[in-house]
């Protein structure tokens, strides 16, 4: 890049009774707007969204509930499915999908998790446009993103931001934590909710969820490869499959005093308030008023390491809980079983 050549012009003027006054005046000359260092830089910046818009653009889509909510989606495959946000559809009825180019279909549903605030539809009529799923193990705070969806209603809307910040968590509708959640500051609104956050390249890093409602650029989105293992899992099952034990249990610090005598790390663990009758854990031996400290030698420090733990993996497989019975540490053997709702 070259920049304009400056000259400096010098005019002596005089004064009654003084010295000669010399002044320089600085001649610049008209810039190009087309070759401008900050031009190119704007133009540089537009034509990656419009990069990102072209190629992902095509595969975002309306869906249209029965009662006249409606959100967004991503197409991610040929063959019709689509991507979107369980709160989007958990209603069920009929579904009307609208493409970009105003063509329209008829939806199913194929699976949903309540969990994850994700699901997946399907329509007919392939091949169709489809954007790729990106790596979200690759994003980076400050990188370029872009949201496409139809926020109130309007069309295929796109709005531009960056990256706020990485590995956030976010509660579901279920109360469930959502983990590896993306922050970005591009404009969400109602309507945008199952919609794609997309790179320059256009490939989705996520699924776009919620907004803090009385904030400015805060929004969340569910990263990319929890969305692609979602979707794998209800294309083949048709749901998440889940582990339980059976308990209802509550968050408590930990006294220091308890924690000494038997060597505690966690300042906090997780106290069963109550046991469901015909549980895995009635089935153990746990009871109401332990204090779980591990399970499968994971430590315990709340609800949320305990859900972590719950996973399809553990349905059916033996799992050591380690317990605080009345200050004495207990190991209890506990069979996970499937979650059914």
């Amino acid at each position: 890049m070259e920049w304009p050549d400056y000259s400096v012009a010098y005019r002596f003027g005089w004064c009654a009774g003084s010295a000669p006054v010399r002044k320089i005046y600085l001649v610049i000359p008209e810039l190009d707007p087309d070759t401008a260092p900050e031009a190119e830089l704007f133009d540089a910046y537009s034509q990656a969204v419009i990069r990102a818009v072209d190629t992902a653009g095509p595969a975002v889509v309306r869906i249209e509930m029965p009662r006249g909510e409606s959100g967004s989606g991503v197409i991610f495959t040929p063959d019709g499915f689509i991507m979107t946000n369980n709160h989007v559809v958990e209603r069920g009825g009929r579904m009307n999908v609208t493409l970009p180019d105003g063509r329209m279909r008829d939806a199913a549903l194929v699976g949903c998790d309540a969990d994850t605030d994700l699901a997946v539809i399907r329509i007919d009529g392939g091949p169709l446009p489809w954007a790729r799923f990106g790596d979200s193990r690759q994003v980076r705070v400050g990188q370029v993103a872009v949201a496409i969806g139809n926020p109130y209603g309007f069309h295929h809307s796109v709005t531009a931001g960056v990256v706020s910040a990485l590995g956030r968590s976010l509660r579901s509708r279920s109360m469930r934590l959502i983990e590896d959640i993306i922050q970005t500051d591009a404009a969400l609104n109602p309507g945008n909710s199952g919609g794609p956050l997309v790179t320059t390249r256009g490939d989705v890093i996520s699924i776009n969820t919620a907004v803090l409602a009385a904030a400015q650029g805060l929004c969340f989105a569910i990263a990319s490869n929890t969305a692609r293992f979602v979707a794998s899992r209800l294309i083949r099952d048709g749901r998440i499959r889940r582990s339980y034990i059976g308990i209802v249990g509550n968050q408590m610090p930990i006294p220091r005093a308890l924690a000494r005598a038997n060597q505690l790390v966690a300042a906090s663990s997780v106290q069963v308030a109550s046991v469901e009758p015909g549980s895995p854990a009635a089935a153990a031996g746990l009871s109401e008023g332990d204090v779980v400290l591990a399970f499968a030698s994971q430590p315990i420090s709340g609800i949320d390491d305990l859900h972590r733990c719950l996973t399809d993996e553990r349905i059916g497989v033996r799992c050591d809980v380690t317990v605080l019975r009345r200050g004495e540490r207990r190991q209890i053997t506990v069979i996970p079983a499937e979650r059914t709702q």
